[in-house]
């Protein structure tokens, strides 16, 4: 089965490179990927895994992938594994991610001066070293898609367990800019389809308890008649489509990976789409780049819609109850972002919009 999803996410990133085929003049980079965990996550590993493939089967590089386990015992040997795969001097760039390795990184990269680094999905020491890349990702143009195709589905009422009321529901992790930039985009895409609906946003403040956003989700379906939460907190978040379980009135949206693949049978079978950080795609982005003589150590780039950094799941579940009016509705606000009709706002950085006054204007 590994074998099959591996496959099928190399296919589905062909695309990206079908302007870069490989020839005597270009560059083959080497390349090590250092995973902390494992492959078969079905999530951001494995979708790091899927690009680098792409790419060499596109003659762009040639690479190594070292999974070097996701538990407590295995966490020293993340820095040794750094510093190893460094000092060997084999590779022109050496990629990790997530938000356990930039500890690790800092120190490395910093003992390393002339290696080049790729860190996705973090921005903790954001231009403190000149030979890291630091990858995020427009989560506020995802939140724009997935407001969208909420607004549509709450009041489809021929799909059971959605009541007429215009009313979703959001549980996020820390109250943060990040989180908050999630919700901005949602709550912007969800007021294009309907500018009266309400949503109900509530925080963890963790991204591992899922019983308190069980305890959310309960209150949002029971009290504010929520019928689709979007849960945007981790692990935390799974606590919502628990909720929408065991109540049998409201759905769930996933974040970040396609949570269909990853959450149990029964929490899968209500999972409509999710929102996804397209990691692979943002490694292909990243050599695209590099072949065109364009470098960015030392900074953050953040990719959106246009890059393919971020995304919502448009098959299985989506397909199957979404209609063709909401389909086409998702489709229309995802040219709209791409073609600058609309222009999402964030709640980060010196341009942000005030998420809290946002917020609240939207409560049930």
């Amino acid at each position: 089965m590994k074998k099959i999803l591996a496959l099928v996410l190399v296919l589905s990133m062909v695309f990206a490179l079908s302007a870069f085929s490989a020839s005597a003049e270009e560059h083959v980079y080497s390349v090590a990927y250092l995973v902390n965990g494992n492959l078969g996550d079905k999530s951001f590993f494995d979708s790091a895994e899927a690009g680098l493939a792409a790419l060499a089967e596109a003659g762009r590089i040639d690479y190594v992938t070292i999974e070097m386990g996701g538990t407590d015992e295995d966490q020293p040997t993340w820095l040794s594994t750094l510093y190893d795969v460094s000092e060997s001097e084999e590779y022109d760039v050496i990629i990790c991610g997530t938000y356990q390795m930039p500890d690790y990184l800092k120190e490395v990269a910093t003992a390393y001066p002339d290696q080049k680094y790729v860190i996705f999905d973090d921005n903790t020491y954001v231009g403190e070293n000149d030979n890291v890349l630091n990858l995020t990702y427009k989560q506020n143009d995802m939140g724009y898609l997935v407001g969208v195709y909420a607004a549509c589905m709450t009041v489809d009422t021929s799909l059971n367990n959605i009541n007429e009321d215009a009313i979703v529901g959001f549980v996020g992790g820390v109250d943060s800019p990040v989180i908050n930039d999630f919700l901005t985009g949602f709550i912007e895409g969800a007021q294009s389809v309907n500018p009266d609906i309400k949503i109900d946003t509530r925080y963890t403040n963790d991204y591992v308890d899922t019983a308190i956003a069980k305890e959310y989700g309960l209150s949002m379906i029971n009290d504010n008649k929520c019928d689709i939460i979007w849960g945007v907190a981790g692990n935390a978040g799974n606590g919502a489509a628990e909720a929408a379980l065991e109540t049998g009135k409201a759905w769930f949206i996933g974040v970040d990976s396609d949570q269909e693949l990853t959450l149990s049978p029964d929490l899968a079978a209500l999972t409509l789409t999710s929102g996804l950080k397209n990691i692979g795609n943002s490694l292909i982005w990243v050599f695209d780049e590099l072949d065109a003589g364009n470098e960015y150590w030392g900074t953050e780039v953040s990719l959106g819609l246009a890059e393919g950094g971020v995304g919502i799941v448009t098959d299985k579940n989506f397909d199957k109850y979404a209609s063709a009016e909401t389909k086409a509705a998702v489709a229309e606000a995802q040219e709209a972002v791409l073609s600058g009709t609309v222009v999402v706002d964030t709640a980060i950085g010196a341009n942000a919009v005030d998420a809290v006054a946002l917020r609240e204007a939207v409560r049930p």
